[in-house]
């Protein structure tokens, strides 16, 4: 039963992977249609063809590896300076160039030359590339938001799950108390696993993260504290004590390593499905985009330990990158977990909104063959027509991206050497869920 329900997860996220490529493409075949530029194919997948259709001047397909998708859009590179598709020369990078060029005017047609993507306007051809990248951000919100204000998220509550019984400082790494430390704030107030934190020296308190703060922000003072015990409102008084404690994230977590002196009471809060609201939401969502932007700039600092987790005796650290193969194997364990089902929804969904966050970030990066690097160069190619006309100035014409395509395939043989890294961890010492 175990296997089979892994099976399904994995299918379960497959095809919420080819929905969120199909959802990409259709951003980048939507506004190349409304600007008039002619789409050959439109297809989901990579290799062999399983399944195409003809409609109007597009062929619609789903190809064999769910690894990917295309729009092929007619005249994405300009002529060369002589104004001809093709010629051939003996430089290597010339001939990438060359070929480039020429695979951007395949299947042309009479009547093409007003429908090339070159020849529209800067400001429309960054509305195509950027429509594939924004569709998943979309997709990506959506999902978030539905998920956090109806099936709620894994989150601390104000609820006692455990109460300290004595003082030790977070630096010192140990649980255990002895007779020397003193008796925690909490532990001398009375309170008790089970008891719901209400208010804070009368000030009503609803989440985690504001009640840590409270308590942080008031080291060495006498504080009451109203607690919901089995229905029972009970006042106790407090003294909190200066402690060295772990330096917080700002949303209720821990940086690990990093200390700060602060107010301490002694107790651990519990785990609980919350309902976010709207506002909460958002907050969340804002920190995901962020540590987004994070995990995409420390991302060449992570290979070495993917190296060693893949090829030496190093663990898979919790935040180390994973690819389609690492996330689909995350979807097959995500229904196996003895959770409701609801919940195995939730996190599924979750995770397909993850790859979509991850897909509109890495898109972004203004490196070509990615979406950002055609996005790059149209809005090269607007600022330097306006720097002409400004300084009245002949008109240099449109930027040839083409000349960029060595830049491109070095930057495309990196990205394949470290997608291939990246599968060979998930399959050897994949991240596994805690």
């Amino acid at each position: 039963m175990t296997t089979l329900m892994m099976i399904l997860g994995i299918v379960v996220f497959v095809l919420g992977l080819l929905i969120s490529i199909a959802w990409h493409e259709l951003g980048h075949l939507s506004t190349a249609k409304l600007f008039g530029i002619r789409v050959p194919q439109y297809m989901v997948g990579f290799g062999p063809t399983i399944w195409s259709r003809k409609k109007g001047e597009t062929e619609y397909g789903i190809k064999a590896v769910p690894l990917g998708g295309y729009i092929r859009m007619i005249g994405m590179f300009p002529p060369g300076p002589d104004g001809r598709i093709e010629a051939r020369s003996t430089s290597p990078f010339r001939g990438m160039i060359e070929d480039a060029r020429s695979a951007a005017f395949e299947e042309l047609r009479p009547g093409d030359e007003t429908r090339l993507f070159y020849t529209r306007k800067p400001w429309k051809r960054v509305i195509v590339m950027f429509a594939g990248p924004f569709m998943n951000l979309i997709l990506a919100v959506a999902i978030f938001l539905g998920v956090m204000m109806t099936f709620g998220v894994q989150t601390q509550t104000t609820t006692v799950s455990t109460v300290s019984p004595c003082v030790i400082q977070a630096s010192e790494n140990r649980d255990k108390c002895t007779k020397k430390d003193p008796v925690a704030p909490a532990a001398e107030a009375g309170l008790k696993p089970g008891d719901k934190i209400v208010a804070f020296n009368g000030t009503p308190v609803s989440d985690w993260s504001a009640l840590q703060s409270d308590i942080r922000a008031n080291p060495g003072k006498k504080v009451m504290i109203t607690v919901d015990r089995k229905g029972e409102q009970l006042s106790l008084t407090a003294h909190l004590v200066k402690n060295t404690v772990s330096k917080t994230d700002g949303s209720g977590g821990y940086v690990e390593g990093k200390y700060v002196e602060a107010g301490w009471f002694g107790f651990t809060p519990a785990t609980g499905i919350v309902e976010q609201s709207f506002g909460q939401s958002v907050d969340r969502m804002g920190d995901m985009m962020q540590n987004g932007v994070e995990s995409l700039v420390s991302l060449p600092g992570k290979v070495p330990d993917l190296w060693n987790a893949a090829f030496g005796d190093a663990p898979r650290k919790a935040d180390s990158p994973m690819g389609v193969v690492g996330a689909a194997r995350i979807g097959g364990d995500v229904f196996t977990l003895d959770i409701p089902a609801s919940q195995q929804v939730a996190m599924m969904l979750l995770l397909v909104a993850g790859f979509n966050l991850s897909l509109f970030l890495f898109n972004m990066l203004p490196l070509l063959p990615l979406d950002g690097g055609h996005i790059a160069g149209a809005l090269w190619e607007s600022l330097r027509r306006h720097t002409a006309r400004v300084l009245r100035r002949p008109d240099p014409g449109p930027f040839d991206v083409a000349k960029l395509m060595p830049v491109a395939y070095v930057v495309a043989g990196i990205f394949v050497c470290f997608t291939v890294l990246v599968l060979i961890a998930d399959v050897v010492n994949p991240v596994k869920i805690s």
